[in-house]
C-alpha cells in the first residue's frame, strides 16, 4: 500500500551548485554536521567543471538555523545553495532497471525521445552517468517505477528510430553477476569470415560467400552449409591455414574487451562455427579460457573438403555455452554471449544477457539488446564498467591506450 505522501516523514533536499574545486562538498558536510539531522541519500556530479549536489536530509530540529547556515555557506564559497521541503524517504519506486544507451553519435533527440518514452511508461529517471564519451558515447540512466519488458519492448522502438543502441536490463546483484562471456569468431571477435579468406585463396570466393550469406541470414541449415562450403576448399594446401590466421584482423576493442574482463576476474570463451586451426591459436594468443569449433581435416599437406568429428552449429554452440558455464559453476543466468548470425540463436537464448554484434535482423529480433557500432569492447558498457575505470586500470598496468579526441 502506497502511504500519501503528507503522512510521510518530512524531509529536506539541499542542492549546491558551482564552480567545483576541493573542499566544497566537506564544507558543507561540516555545516551539516553542526545540526543534529540525518543524511538519507546523496547524489553528486561533476560536468565541465560545474558542481552539482544534493543531499537529501531528515528534519532537523531546528530548521530554521540549518537555512541561516546554508545560506552562510552560499555566501562564504561563492556557490548556490537551495533548501526545499518536502514528504518522503529516500528509497525509490520498485521496477528498477538500468538503461543503457550508445550512440556515435549520440544526439540530442535521441535523449529526448527515450527520456518521453520512459516517462510515457509511467517510470522516472533517477539518475543519468556516462560510461564513455570516445569512440561512442554511453550513457546509463537509472529508471525506477518501470514495467522492464514492457520498457524494454518500447525502447526498442526507439532505438531503431533514432539510430541508437539500447539495452534495458533489470537492476540488482543480478546484473552485476554476470561471470562468463562466450562470443563467437567470425564477425564478431575477428573481422570477416575465415571461410572466405580461405576460399579466395581456393579460387572458390564467390561460391563460398553466397552460401555463407543465406546461412548467416538462416535461410539454410547451417551444418549442410558448411560441409558443401568446406568440399569447395578440396585440395588447398594446408599453408593456406597459416596464411589466414596471421592475416586475421581482431575488430576494434577485442583487446581491450577480453583483458578488461579478464582483468575483472570472468572466464571468457569463444564458440565458432569456423575452424579450430584458427580458433585455438586465438584463444592462446587473448588468453581465452575456453574455446570450440570445427576442424578441417587435412591429409598429405591439404584440405580433403571434409571436418573431423560432429559440427558445431547452432545446439552446438548453445550446448558449448552451458558445458563451459557448467565447468565454471556458473548457472546460465550468469552468462553473456555475443554473435551475429542466425547460428548464434541458440547461445543468445540461452545465456542470462544475450547481445547480437552487428547483427543480421533476424538476431537482432531474438536477442536481449543489440550493439551496432563496431567496436566490441562496447559490451563492456552493458555491464555497467565505464571507459574512464578501463583506462585507469590499464593505467595501473602499464597499458598505453590511445589519446581521446579534443572536445
Amino acid at each position: 500500500m502506497t502511504v500519501p505522501s503528507e503522512h510521510q516523514p518530512r524531509t529536506l533536499l539541499v542542492t549546491l551548485t558551482g564552480r567545483d574545486r576541493p573542499g566544497l562538498t566537506a564544507a558543507l558536510f561540516a555545516t551539516l554536521a553542526r545540526h543534529d539531522v540525518d543524511v538519507l541519500d546523496v547524489e553528486q556530479v561533476t560536468v565541465r567543471g560545474r558542481l552539482v549536489l544534493a543531499t537529501l536530509l531528515g528534519e532537523p530540529p531546528d530548521e530554521a538555523a540549518l537555512r541561516r547556515d546554508l545560506a552562510a555557506v552560499s555566501d562564504d564559497l561563492d556557490v548556490e545553495v537551495e533548501v526545499d521541503a518536502g514528504h518522503g524517504d529516500h528509497r525509490r519506486a520498485a521496477g528498477r532497471v538500468h538503461v543503457t544507451v550508445l550512440g556515435a553519435p549520440l544526439r540530442p533527440g535521441a535523449v529526448s525521445a527515450l527520456a518521453r518514452t520512459i516517462a510515457a511508461a509511467g517510470a522516472n529517471i533517477d539518475r543519468i552517468v556516462r560510461l564513455a564519451s570516445y569512440p561512442v558515447t554511453s550513457v546509463e540512466l537509472e529508471v525506477s517505477g518501470a514495467d522492464p519488458a514492457a520498457l524494454k519492448s518500447e525502447l526498442a522502438a526507439v532505438a531503431v528510430t533514432e539510430a541508437v543502441d539500447v539495452a534495458v536490463q533489470p537492476s540488482g546483484l543480478i546484473r552485476r553477476a554476470k561471470r562468463l562471456v562466450v562470443m563467437d569468431v567470425d564477425s564478431t571477435l575477428v573481422q570477416g569470415e575465415v571461410i572466405e579468406m580461405l576460399a579466395e585463396r581456393a579460387g572458390v570466393l564467390d561460391e563460398v560467400a553466397e552460401v555463407t550469406t543465406r546461412a548467416m541470414r538462416g535461410e539454410l541449415d547451417f551444418a549442410e552449409s558448411l560441409r558443401s562450403r568446406v568440399r569447395l576448399l578440396a585440395g588447398l594446401p594446408a599453408t593456406a591455414i597459416d596464411e589466414v590466421r596471421d592475416a586475421v584482423q581482431l575488430t576494434p576493442g577485442a583487446r581491450t574487451l577480453i583483458r578488461t574482463l579478464k582483468r575483472l576476474d570472468y572466464r571468457c570463451a569463444i564458440v565458432s562455427g569456423g575452424f579450430s586451426q584458427i580458433t585455438d591459436p586465438l584463444a592462446g594468443e587473448l588468453g581465452i579460457d575456453y574455446a570450440a569449433a570445427n576442424t578441417l581435416e587435412i591429409a598429405d599437406g591439404r584440405l580433403t573438403g571434409e571436418l573431423v568429428g560432429p559440427i558445431l552449429d547452432r545446439p552446438g554452440k548453445a550446448a558449448a555455452l552451458a558445458r563451459f558455464a557448467a565447468l565454471e559453476g556458473i548457472p546460465l543466468s550468469q552468462t553473456v554471449a555475443v554473435g551475429d548470425g542466425a547460428n548464434d540463436l541458440g547461445m543468445i537464448a540461452a545465456a542470462g544477457l544475450g547481445i547480437a554484434f552487428n547483427a543480421k535482423p533476424i538476431v537482432q529480433d531474438a536477442a536481449d539488446t543489440a550493439v551496432n557500432v563496431p567496436y566490441l569492447d562496447a559490451v563492456l558498457y552493458l555491464l555497467g564498467i565505464s571507459r574512464s575505470d578501463i583506462e585507469a586500470a590499464d593505467a595501473a598496468d602499464g597499458v598505453v591506450t590511445p589519446a581521446p579526441p579534443l572536445a
